[in-house]
Parts: structure tokens; sequence; C-alpha cells
């Protein structure tokens, strides 16, 4: 019986389209068709030479599991290709690691679990027993006195083993990728049951109906590797989505958007205070006149959209700058996990360049960071510059702050990152923790952070 009825059918077929039909990307100048062709050829080539010996040598105990799990981090970093190394892959795969009190015990729920199951019913019980295991193994590990934070969390079981079994049975097995299961879901296509198993089975059920469904539409074959690719362009279109489209004369004010026809109910979970950061981190011209009508400008519109997101995503907030100039705009507390993000936010349209703000920046920090953390025996403290984008090379005044002052990262934001980080709070805020395990992750890196970063990190790809 199809899973699929008439409507939902079109609603698919309207998607693959989109995805045939979408034009070239600015950056690279090909149509995401032939991104996810190229994509595929270096998926395929690198599963014969490394991915698969290396899995094989393990499963058969050739291959110790302290070599194991680093080759299978080492190859994700050298080629970012399934997003593994975010949270639901590398991540999980470290916590179990170092949750686990019997490594034997682990080698063989590993070798139980990872090998291509040969039916559903064996996937199931292999995700089932999986996920006994890893809830047993992180009782165990919070009953001895570590935080909770370091607890593996059950619900990355399906992706961190379909990734492993999409090696080895690639026509078979589809892998579960959090932006797949948010794009079906937001289509209407797919609801996740509340069984991890049973999750995984409908995923790989839907995806067959699918792959038929796309193959009789083109007369040709469609790969699942094929159908994924369809649900990546559903969320990169989302992301591409401008948060107002009305010009600057229908705008009257910030608070109350405009009045517009409904063709599609909405399936963003992200609030409009948030989703409009990009516009305004690019000092877009269509909203001077709403912000005036708001009696506030750009730039303070932005500290507040900013200062709403770290709110949102669970940090004790207050606001500093408010204008003040010398004074950076905001700040955002982890208490539980020791640490602080201290953040300023620069409206650009053309993407902000240090220039004469470099003393001015270096100068405030040195003494507020002291201040912060005098006052709240912090571990961590992380300076984020939220913008548009960056012009310049910035490794010399990331090296300078972080020798000359207090903070430990130095982390330029793209706009856009932050609205994804929002995004995934929402949508699962019992998985996006501010630890070490979430958003810490995030900063605890310096450097350029982009909304596809983001992604990665978190395991949303």
């Amino acid at each position: 019986m199809p899973i699929l009825d008439e409507v939902q059918t079109s609603r698919a077929l309207k998607a693959l389209d989109a995805y045939l039909k979408a034009p070239p990307s600015k950056e690279t100048l090909k149509t995401p068709l032939e991104e996810s062709a190229e994509l595929d050829e270096k998926r395929i080539s690198l599963i014969a030479k490394r991915l698969l010996p290396v899995l094989t040598q393990f499963l058969n105990g050739q291959l110790p599991l302290s070599e194991f799990k680093p080759e299978v981090d080492r190859i994700n970093k050298q080629n970012e290709l399934w997003g593994f190394k975010g949270v639901k892959g590398q991540m999980f795969f470290n916590l179990i690691y170092n949750a686990c009190l019997d490594e034997n015990e682990l080698v063989a729920e590993l070798i139980s679990a990872l090998p291509a199951p040969p039916d559903e019913n064996s996937a199931k019980s292999r995700i089932r027993n999986f996920a006994s295991y890893v809830r047993r193994i992180g009782d165990d590990h919070v009953a001895n006195g570590n935080s909770k934070a370091s607890r593996p969390k059950p619900s990355s079981i399906p992706f961190f083993l379909s990734y492993f079994w999409q090696i080895q049975a690639p026509d078979k097995w589809p892998v579960f990728f959090t932006n797949s299961v948010r794009a079906l879901s937001d289509l209407n296509l797919y609801q996740t049951a509340d069984d991890l198993a049973d999750a995984y089975i409908d995923f790989a059920r839907l995806h067959a109906e699918l792959q038929q469904l796309f193959s009789n539409r083109l007369k040709k074959a469609f790969s699942l590797y094929d159908v994924e690719h369809v649900w990546w362009n559903v969320g990169q279109e989302k992301q591409l989505a401008l948060p107002i489209s009305a010009s600057a004369a229908e705008v009257k004010s910030l608070d109350v958007p405009p009045t517009a026809s409904i063709d599609h109910l909405p399936d963003s979970y992200v609030p409009p205070i948030i989703n409009i950061i990009p516009l305004l981190a690019s000092n877009d011209g269509t909203l001077e006149l709403a912000a005036k009508a708001s009696g506030t400008s750009v730039p303070r519109a932005l500290e507040k959209s900013v200062h709403a997101a770290f709110t949102i995503l669970g940090y004790e907030t207050q606001l500093l700058g408010q204008g003040q100039g010398r004074i950076q705009d905001g700040l955002a507390l982890a208490n539980d996990y020791s640490y602080a993000i201290l953040w300023d936010s620069k409206a650009r349209q053309n993407g902000y360049s240090m220039g004469t703000d470099d003393r001015t920046i270096r100068e405030y920090i040195t003494t507020q960071s002291r201040e912060i953390k005098r006052r709240r025996h912090l571990r961590n403290l992380y300076y984020v510059l939220v913008s548009s984008g960056f012009n310049d090379e910035f490794d010399d005044l990331i090296r300078g702050l972080k020798m000359e002052t207090e903070v430990s990262e130095v982390i330029l934001v793209e706009a856009e990152a932050l609205v994804v980080m929002v995004d995934a709070k929402l949508r699962d805020p019992n998985q996006l923790t501010l630890g070490p395990d979430g958003l810490q992750r995030i900063f605890s890196r310096s450097g350029l952070l982009t909304a596809q970063d983001v992604k990665e990190e978190l395991g949303l790809v």
C-alpha cells in the first residue's frame, strides 16, 4: 500500500522539479544537480578506497577500536561529504567511547550494530539493542558523577548507524540526515515516530517509495543519493528565502509585519525578530523607513534581534552597548558550563571590514574581558562578532586578541548562522544544549562561522 496520497505525491514531485530546475550557485557557477553528481562521485570513490576497507577491518576484528574511531574521524574531517563530524556522528562516537566502562563490551555492541542489516526486522532490532546499550552506559556515566551533557544521546543513533549501513549498502539504506527529516516533515510527507527504530524504518520505506516515484517520473534510475539531494535542495531554498518581501514604502513598522495573502501555512520555527537578522546585518535599505517608524535605527534593531537570539538559545543575557560607541553590544552567559559570550553586531551592506575599529575593539575587550572573568569566575570567555559577512583576513587580529585579552576564542559569525542556531534550538530544545555537546562546541573554534558550519557541527545536514 502506498505511503503517500495523491496530494503528498504531487508535493514530492514539485520538490523534485525544483531541484532539477534550480539555477547555478553564484559561488560555484554549478547547478545543485551538477554539484550533487560531483559529491556522489567523491563519496563512491572514498567508500571504495578508505571507508569500506577500514570498516570491514574493524568488523572482522583486524582493527582495534582505538584505531578505527580516530581513522573514521580523520577521513570525515578530510572529506566533508556526509556531515559525520557533527554532534550526531563523530561527537556521538566520542561520547559513547568516553562513557563506556568496558571497551570490549562497546566493541561487541558496535560489531553487532554496524553491519548493514539484511531486512527491516534486523534493522529495528539493531537500533533498539544499541539504544538500550547507549541508555545504560549513559545512566551509569551520570551516576558515577559525570555531567548530563557528557552523556550520549540515543536520538543520534539512527543517523550514526545508517551512516555505516549506507557505506555497505547504498542502494538499500538511506542516511537519516536531520535536513532530510526536517524537509520531509515541513512538506507533511513524514512524521517522526517516538520509537527510534520505527522512525528510521518509516524513513527508509518512504525513501524507497520516493526513489521509485522519481525514477518513474524521469524514466531513469534515481538513487537514494539522488533522493537525499532533493531534500537538501528544499533545505537550501528555505535558508535562502528572504524574511521580508515588502518594499520600504509598504513597511510601516518593524513590530507590525505587512499584510499579505497567505498561499501556504508557515513551517519555519524562527520568529520574525530572528528571521530578520540577515537583512538587518546587511543594512538593507528597505528597512530604514521601517526602523524610523519603530523609533529606532537599523543598527539598534540588529542589536535587539541578536540579543533576542541569544535569549532564545537559553543564555542569561544582557545588553551592554545600546549605541554607546565603545561598549560591546551584549553579554550571553552559560553559568552551568562556566562560559560567557561577549558579542558585538555590525550592520554592513558589503560585509564588515575591521579598519579603524581594530584598536577600539582590542582596547575595550581587554578591559571588559578581565572585568567579566573577575566577577564571574568563568572558565572560558568567547568574543563573537555578528555581521552580514567579513571582508578581511582576521588571523592577526584573532591571534592578538587571544594573546592580549582574556578571551578564549574569537568567532566571526555570519548572520545566517545565528538564524540556523535558533531554528535548531526551537525545533528540538532538549537536543541542543549550551554545553560542549551543543552550542559551546560551535563557539570553541576561532575564525569565520557560516550557516553551513553550524549545520555540520550540529549534525543538521
